[in-house]
């Protein structure tokens, strides 16, 4: 046994640090040792245990009641709100989809009604609700946003029509951290009897305690739905989310119900059968310990952080933060207001970091339907554990800084030429797994490590026909994982 654990080690020596800050994307470290301790033993208590069944293990029905109230009350939901602990984002997401789906189709049955829905949603909403219109048989209809990342309330009322089963907006969102007008496009969609989704995985359990917020969760009336992880800022660990409803109607038609085989009734309030009660378990115990005073201890250390780093990045010549972010997200981009000769390229700083003990995210930039161009820029996810590191963090992104400063964006030209050539240029054919693995190595991307440069790949990725940038993607992480 000890031989086994001894590989896992060395296995893991291999992974960014998932404690200390130092990777500011994926983890989410409180800070908290207690939390971490608190989570491992709570999660062990549960382990032989399975969702599937409360009725048999009465404890998880206790849990997620706990879990589901401690969130309504966050999000100023009364008792109308209902709700699941789910097994992340994702799945909150897609299960937020399937019940605004179903809802319009009961209400769209008669004879020449519209057959496929449409979901409204900024461009800058998160790929798991292109993810839910795929498998669920929806239109997803992305709604341009500014260079920044900012949607106008107007342009995405003026998408809301009969076939929309579902208006999508974040708190905030992901790539660039803005939060959308959800009171004026929650209004609009509620005087039309659409439902209203709003996507706060990331920050739902950091902006309740946000200073100077308006209104945006269920105090909005229009608000028909929200979903905010707890393996995110709620510090449990992955995965596990919650997703609330407004009212009971609601949220039945969220579930799965069949007796409709030889076997025992299967009832699912969520995608899963089988499910692990250890996630439900931590977040359980980290909720009860924390309560609403701890949560905002935690918030106010990430808001301090926030601070201290757009007031660096002000102080970086050629770097700027792009728009004005809400919450523990901040993308950084190059101030095109100075010569090139003097900017920062996101990417190449995302890169350097590395050298200094960093890992940043890079995004890429989207080239949206009417022209306007989301530029590529670096993710933060900002933590309450960086608050004791970050000097050290904001004197790192200013070397870096100075390491790539004037340096061109990677250009992917070559690569793209070279790929023209075999025939996979826009309107060209879509490359199958062999293809496309010879065309990640010739970028120079046939392995992945936390310390790899991602410059040139995410370059080519943005330029790239999407579905060959897609395919080279899948084949990039399917490679990963084979024998």
């Amino acid at each position: 046994m000890s031989d086994v654990l001894e590989r896992l080690r060395r296995m893991r020596a291999g992974d960014a640090p998932t404690h200390g800050g130092r990777v500011l994307s994926y983890v989410y470290d409180s800070g908290l040792d207690e939390l971490d301790e608190l989570a491992d033993a709570a999660a062990r208590l549960a382990r032989p245990l399975n969702g599937l069944d409360p009725t048999v293990f009465p404890s998880i029905a206790a849990m997620e009641r706990d879990v589901i109230g401690f969130a309504r009350r966050m999000l100023h939901g009364g008792a109308s709100v209902v709700g699941t602990v789910t097994s992340g984002g994702t799945e909150s997401c897609l299960l937020a989809v399937k019940t605004a789906r179903d809802l319009w189709r009961r209400s769209h049955s008669s004879p020449g009604a519209i057959a496929r829905p449409r979901l409204v949603a900024p461009a800058t909403a998160h790929a798991a609700f292109i993810k839910a219109a795929q498998l669920l048989d929806l239109d997803f209809d992305p709604v341009p946003c500014s260079a920044d990342g900012v949607v106008a309330a107007a342009d995405v009322i003026s998408r809301m029509g009969d076939d929309v089963a579902l208006v999508v907006v974040s708190a905030p969102n992901y790539p660039t951290g803005a939060l959308d007008p959800i009171a004026e496009i929650a209004a609009a969609a509620s005087a039309r009897g659409i439902s209203c989704h709003v996507d706060s995985c990331f920050g739902g359990f950091v902006l309740p305690w946000w200073p100077g917020l308006a209104a945006w969760d269920f105090r909005v009336s229009g608000v028909t739905s929200i979903s905010a992880d707890l393996h995110k800022f709620g510090y449990a660990p992955k995965g596990v989310s919650v997703l609330l409803q407004r009212g009971r109607r609601r949220h039945r038609a969220q579930f799965f119900a069949t007796s409709a085989w030889a076997g025992y009734p299967v009832v699912n309030p969520t995608l899963l059968g089988s499910r692990s009660a250890s996630p439900l378990a931590a977040a359980w115990a980290i909720t009860q310990h924390l309560g609403s005073d701890g949560y905002r201890a935690l918030t106010g250390s990430i808001h301090h952080v926030a601070r201290e780093v757009r007031a660096a990045v002000e102080r970086i010549p050629g770097l700027r933060v792009i728009g004005d972010p809400t919450g523990p997200a901040i993308a950084l981009g190059a101030d095109h207001g100075v010569p090139a000769s003097q900017r920062v390229d996101p990417h190449h700083l995302a890169d350097a970091l590395v050298r200094y003990g960093w890992k940043i995210q890079h995004q890429p930039g989207l080239r949206q339907s009417d022209g306007v161009r989301i530029a590529h820029s670096a993710h933060l996810t900002l933590t309450p554990v960086l608050e004791k590191r970050v000097t050290e963090f904001v004197d790192a992104l200013a070397a870096a800084s100075g390491d790539v400063r004037g340096r061109a964006p990677a250009d992917p030209r070559a690569l793209l030429a070279a790929l023209r050539v075999l025939g996979y240029g826009e309107g060209g054919r879509i490359p199958g797994p062999a293809a496309a693995w010879r065309l990640l190595r010739l970028a120079g991307a046939g392995s992945v490590s936390a310390e790899q440069p991602m410059a040139m790949l995410m370059a080519l990725i943005e330029q790239l026909p999407r579905p060959v940038a897609e395919a080279l993607l899948t084949e990039l992480l399917a490679r990963m994982s084979e024998p």
